[in-house]
């Protein structure tokens, strides 16, 4: 059987029963800190269950995963350990690196594993909207995933876990003031290689591609969308190739029709109108949600600059042209929204968007930043596509 053994992030030591942390609780807020009345949760908890999901079934799940990634048959025999590294806390999962040795070759995993009530409200959604996405699309922006459980510990803790895809050489990043100027700019947390600011143009480019992922994943006809997506939670990774950076999103959390009523059937576009409009507003929110993060990923929500709003449209036209036709448009969806939108005056769109706002849960934190930036905002937008529509 594998030899498994316990390491926190980017140490070399591994974390035994006799380590100091062994026992100590795991934090379940954003901030990192540990607060009296929060759930408890120990290392050691953390560290066996993760070890118990991987074994269970007969080692099922992690064979499986080795078996896709090498694109043959392995079996528990084959595996001659399984390294297990807590990675972040984060505001959702507290994800582990799992290093498994196949032969010479050192495969990795993701094991995300949710021990807050809200992690463990979105980890069996997330790994099932993950499965569907991957069957039903040919993106490839988000990761394969191969299996997923709850555990109950002796003392009833529960955790929601599931193994997926790791990303080699991705990393977390936000909005931070650049020392240099003290512009606010995206810092990227390479914890190995040490965390770094993008330039302008890579900045631009990141946005580029967040916006064009969501819309890639945006259905046309039943208006289903990638939602409760958070800047802020790290839920998409960037990897910089030739300076180039390159995008990824490592989470589902809902999959579904924005604002549609959970007690009816999800709508289906059968008019021309209906699709178009349903479109219109997913890029507002998207332009909106596409400006918010908190600052350095823990402090204040913070609102993106104004090239965010070009960099959100070129990326949301870049994915719109490569929706197929679809029967109840008379064009491209590209063609047929860029006249749908030539129509829309910037008051049409502020209209729209307020309704939109207010249709937003009071208690968001992010509210009354979107609120104070919303004019301002849709002027900004406007101008942007008054500048496509001149070149289209």
């Amino acid at each position: 059987m594998p030899l498994f053994s316990f390491f926190t992030s980017h140490s070399k030591d591994p974390v035994t029963p006799s380590s100091l942390i062994w026992q100590q609780p795991i934090p379940l807020r954003l901030d990192g800190l540990f607060k009296p009345d929060d759930t408890s949760v120990n290392h050691a908890e953390y560290f066996q269950s993760a070890q118990a999901f991987l074994e269970a079934h007969s080692y099922d799940v992690i064979t499986r995963a080795t078996s896709q990634s090498l694109g043959r048959k392995v079996n528990v025999q084959d595996i001659t350990e399984i390294r297990i590294h807590l990675e972040k806390h984060g505001a959702y999962y507290h994800p582990a690196r799992v290093e498994t040795l196949v032969g010479q070759k050192q495969l990795s995993f993701v094991l995300n594993v949710a021990l807050s009530e809200p992690g463990r409200r979105f980890i069996e959604r997330d790994y099932h909207y993950l499965r569907r996405l991957n069957a039903e699309t040919l993106f490839h922006y988000l990761p394969q995933v191969y299996g997923w459980d709850q555990m109950t510990l002796s003392g009833g803790s529960k955790f929601g876990l599931f193994l997926g895809e790791w990303f080699d050489g991705y990393h977390e990043f936000h909005l931070a003031p650049d020392p240099a100027d003290k512009a606010l700019k995206i810092i990227v947390w390479d914890e190995l290689g040490g965390r770094f600011f993008l330039s302008a143009a890579q900045i631009k480019t990141l946005y580029v591609q967040a916006a064009k992922i969501l819309t890639c994943y945006y259905n046309l006809l039943t208006f289903e969308q990638i939602l409760a997506w958070h800047h802020a939670a790290g839920d998409f990774v960037v990897k910089l190739q030739n300076d180039q950076p390159h995008l990824r999103l490592v989470t589902v959390r809902r999959y579904a029709a924005i604002f549609e009523n959970s007690r009816q059937a999800p709508a289906e576009a059968n008019d021309p109108r209906q699709l178009l409009q349903a479109l219109l507003v997913f890029f507002l929110t998207l332009s909106l949600q596409m400006r918010l993060d908190r600052l350095e990923g823990v402090g204040d929500m913070v609102w993106s600059e104004k090239a965010v709003v070009d960099a959100t449209l070129t990326g949301f036209l870049e994915a719109l042209s490569l929706k197929h036709d679809v029967d109840v448009l008379p064009d491209s969806p590209l063609t047929c929204f860029m006249a749908y939108l030539s129509a829309c005056q910037a008051s049409d769109l502020l209209d729209l968007s307020t309704a939109i706002v207010n249709r937003f849960n009071p208690r968001m934190p992010e509210l009354p930043l979107i609120k104070k930036n919303l004019s301002k905002h849709i002027a900004s937008l406007y101008e942007s596509i008054q500048e496509i529509l001149a070149i289209f």
